[in-house]
């Protein structure tokens, strides 16, 4: 397939200092070894896509930066950041393409106070959405931090499918979701997953390999295609691409260096019960 947008990449470049996680430290998984990778795997044509920060890379910037400059336009970044991040590094860190905030919360302990402060100001400031990686089973329980997020998305199908009743009822309200990290889950029927979440909104799923696949059972096998594609049936280009491109505003890079101002809705507005905006805004999150 061509014009794939793949929503979550990770870059492992040796030249940026690592953060031991669980005593856990990758391997090198440069650009140019993404670009060989995928390369290598029948039937996907990649020309953008998500670079993702992981646990193991901290709030450090200069990775992503030169990740995003060296893979070039169509390409954005998701970033973590401290609690002290200014909003003058957030606003530079838009210019140069980054689209998001990650929540990684199965690899610590996180404020949810500060959580919710800190992705709703990257909303206010430059339009970014708070990106989770967190099972499913945890979902209910961050309901008060959802219910005050204008824009949301929950990284590999959430893990599991223990809470996936809640997850259905998050993505009829908005939230995105990435079909990504098959083999890091311990859902049994992918298949089944994906074709509940498409029926509930099939702008919901968004493609990705999650390569190199840190830490998961296997990584992305080119078989995984085959399992989107039966699940979401004529609406494969979508999830393959036009989704993600949509929900990280890959056309508005080149405004980032004309203009800061975040989009018009307040997140007040997008958490009313029941608004339109849901349906009117796709990059809104009504709780």
């Amino acid at each position: 397939m061509d014009g794939v947008f793949d929503a979550h990449v990770h870059i492992i470049d040796p030249r940026f200092p690592l953060v031991e996680n669980h005593g856990y430290l990758p391997q090198p998984f440069t650009v140019a070894d993404y670009r060989s990778k995928v390369a290598s795997l029948d039937g996907l044509r990649v020309d953008g896509g998500a670079v993702v920060t992981a646990s193991y890379q901290g709030t450090d910037q200069e990775y992503l930066k030169a990740a995003l400059a060296e893979l070039g336009p169509g390409w954005v970044g998701v970033t973590a950041l401290g609690h002290d991040a200014t909003d003058e590094e957030i606003v530079a860190l838009d210019a140069v393409g980054v689209r998001a905030v990650r929540f990684n919360l199965r690899r610590g302990a996180t404020d949810l106070r500060e959580l919710s402060d800190l992705a709703n100001r990257a909303f206010d400031l430059v339009g970014w959405h708070a990106e989770f990686y967190v099972d499913a089973t945890l979902l209910l329980s961050l309901e008060p931090v959802f219910g005050k997020l204008p824009a949301v998305a929950i990284d590999h199908l959430g893990m599991s499918t223990r809470g996936l009743p809640y997850l259905l009822n998050l993505v009829d309200r908005g939230v995105k979701v990435k079909a990504t990290g098959f083999g890091r889950t311990t859902i049994s029927d992918v298949g089944d997953v994906l074709r509940q979440i498409h029926r509930v909104n099939p702008q919901a799923l968004m493609f990705g390999t999650d390569l190199p696949g840190t830490r998961a059972r296997r990584a992305f096998e080119s078989h995984d295609l085959d399992v989107i594609a039966e699940a979401v049936g004529d609406d494969l280009p979508a999830v393959m691409g036009g989704n993600a491109r949509a929900w990280y505003r890959c056309d508005s890079r080149a405004d980032a260096q004309t203009t800061t101002t975040a989009p018009s809705q307040s997140p007040a507005a997008t958490n009313a019960p029941n608004s339109s905006t849901t349906m009117d805004n796709p990059t809104a999150f009504t709780a």
